[in-house]
Parts: structure tokens; C-alpha cells; sequence
């Protein structure tokens, strides 16, 4: 049985740790020990484990909610983006409805000191508006300030291109078809090549 002191060399394969945590407590629990550890490998070793769990088996991780809520103010770039793809991952399983407690607080890291973060949010919030439906109108919302954010412009164009895709993920179903429509519009002129062929192959498939 992996200890404590043996997840160093544990989380060179963090798929098998990742199986073995979703079926023993106690290793899960030295796996969430370990985002506090001094050592790198350990703690963003763990961090991409955990962050597997969320993805395979997101009902064993639910009842450490708070774990990851705490972890969205990491101070370190690559934890607090993995905490948002964990949170994201988890909201299919919210049972207690704790995201939307946690919605003002997730949506501010739009606005992180680090453009990664903000564009892993925007990569994460499809998810998000399917599993959370009623919430659908106000993600959207949040989306489209990416222009009132502290990112560069270079930033922005690159964040647009993640949310066009992240739009597509619910555009069918959304209660703000004008909205959408209405940015892509404007994008179809953004200065980034990538974020305008985006945008056009949006309209082309929606702008009907």
C-alpha cells in the first residue's frame, strides 16, 4: 500500500495513482496531502491526479468540495488552473448546489493576475453551463467581459477563442442566442487569425 513518504515516486504514474485513490481513503487522502508538500513533483504531481479523479470519477472527490474551492487561491499558476478544471469537473455532481455559492467567487479568477487561469475558466464553463443549466445566463455574462478584464489585448483575442469554442458547447440550448450571436459579429474582425476563424465557423454553423 502507497505511504506518505513513498508518493514521490508514486505520482510518476499518476493514472494508477489516480485508480488507486478513487478505491482506498487513505491513499486519496496522502494524494490531497501532497498539494502542500515542498517538493514540486509531489505537489503538481497530485494536483494532475486529483484532477484525473475529477474527470473519471467525480463523485469520490465531491465531499472534499471545500479542498478545491480553497485551492482556487493557490498562489501558484498551475494549481489554481487545475483547481478550476476540478471544480468545473465536480459541478456534474453537485447534489448541494455548492457552485452556486461559489459562482462569484470562481468568475472572478476572469480577472486572475495570470491570463492562464482566466483561460482555463473560459475552457471549463461549457461544462459548467450544462451540468448547471439555470446558470446559463450568467456564465454568459461573465464571458463576454473578457473585453473589461486586466489581460492585454493579445490576451483577450487569445481568451475569445476559448470562449466561442465554450459557447458552441451550449449555444443550442441557451436562453441568449442574441447575445452570442452579437459577439461573434464582432469578432469576425478580431485582429487574431485564430479567434476570427473561429467566430466565422460559429456563425456558420449557428446564424441561421
Amino acid at each position: 500500500m502507497i505511504t506518505l513518504p513513498t508518493l514521490g515516486k508514486e505520482v510518476a504514474d499518476p493514472e494508477k495513482l489516480a485508480s488507486k485513490a478513487s478505491k482506498y481513503g487513505k491513499v486519496l487522502k496522502y494524494v490531497l496531502e501532497g498539494i502542500s508538500s515542498e517538493e514540486a513533483k509531489i505537489r503538481f504531481g497530485c494536483s494532475k491526479v486529483l484532477r484525473m479523479m475529477s474527470e473519471d470519477d467525480p463523485k469520490k472527490l465531491y465531499p472534499h468540495w471545500d479542498f478545491f474551492e480553497d485551492m482556487l487561491d493557490n498562489e501558484n499558476t498551475f494549481l489554481r488552473a487545475n483547481a478550476v478544471h476540478i471544480v468545473a469537473n465536480l459541478t456534474k455532481v453537485d447534489s448541494n448546489n455548492k457552485f452556486e455559492k461559489l459562482f462569484d467567487k470562481f468568475y472572478k479568477l476572469i480577472d486572475d493576475k495570470s491570463m492562464i487561469t482566466a483561460a482555463n475558466l473560459f475552457r471549463v464553463s461549457g461544462a459548467i453551463a450544462r451540468a448547471k443549466p439555470k446558470l446559463q445566463t450568467k456564465i454568459t455574462d461573465r464571458l463576454l467581459s473578457v473585453d473589461k478584464t486586466r489581460h492585454s489585448r493579445e490576451c483577450k483575442n487569445i481568451i475569445k477563442g476559448d470562449a466561442i469554442l465554450t459557447f458552441d458547447e451550449y449555444f443550442e440550448k441557451s436562453k441568449d442566442k442574441k447575445k452570442i450571436l452579437d459577439f461573434m459579429r464582432k469578432e469576425v474582425k478580431n485582429s487574431r487569425a485564430a479567434t476570427r476563424k473561429k467566430a466565422e465557423k460559429f456563425l456558420e454553423k449557428w446564424d441561421k
